[in-house]
């Protein structure tokens, strides 16, 4: 009788991702050695190496594959889904925090964790992580504009719009990781909202125009 091949690659590469993902998030990639993640996903120093051959290509893919998974599931599917870019952010917000509440502990945003050991130890670590913050910021402006298209956010610059909430989610997050209360990032969302948009702001540069054109032909 033929025996059953039980070899899997992906199955193991997949566990790796998984335990290298919670050891950065927990403990921090330069507090996570190699053997300590071999040992908890069971594999072979080999096994591993195919993979990933060295440590910093494991926590690029982690990095690449899950961390940017992460941001895409929790910010960028939710505001492209929402009736508006407020609306898409009001909701997470929401939803990070009563989750958070639920779990009893906050262990911070997996981006933010990443970026604030990672970013000045190596340039591929900058790069990739940069890549994760812009695509989440361009998200959100590209809802504000969208929404602007409909009649909506007349006076909100997107970009600024844009970067200015996820400045606030990712400072909420480091806040509440301190502090292991979620509720600051409900107090974060508060700030946030009274950033309403204004109209006035094309009138009063068309107004300027009007008035600078006087003089200039009197």
């Amino acid at each position: 009788m033929r025996k059953k091949r039980t070899n899997d690659p992906e199955g193991m590469r997949r566990r790796v991702l998984d335990v290298a993902e919670e050891a950065f998030q927990a403990r921090g990639y330069h507090a996570s050695s190699l053997a300590d993640l071999m040992a908890a996903a069971g594999v072979t120093g080999g096994a591993l190496h195919h993979h990933f051959p060295t440590k910093k290509a494991l926590a690029l893919a982690v990095i690449e594959e899950r961390v940017a998974a992460a941001v895409e599931e929790t910010w960028i599917a939710p505001v492209r889904a929402a009736s508006s870019a407020r609306e898409g952010v009001r909701a997470v917000f929401e939803a990070v925090a009563a989750e958070l509440e639920r779990q009893g502990y906050v262990r911070g945003c997996p981006l933010n964790n990443l970026a604030h050991e990672l970013s000045l130890a190596d340039a591929d670590f900058r790069t990739a992580l940069a890549g994760i913050f812009a695509g989440w910021r361009q998200a959100i402006a590209e809802k504000v504009r969208a929404d602007q298209q409909t009649g909506g956010e007349g006076g909100t610059d997107p970009d600024r719009f844009a970067a200015l909430t996820v400045a606030a989610y990712s400072g909420a997050m480091s806040m509440a990781k301190t502090a292991q209360d979620a509720g600051v990032l409900r107090e974060c969302l508060k700030g946030l909202e009274t950033v309403e948009p204004s109209p006035s702001q094309n009138g009063s540069a068309a107004k300027r125009r009007r008035v600078l054109r006087r003089r200039t032909t009197h």
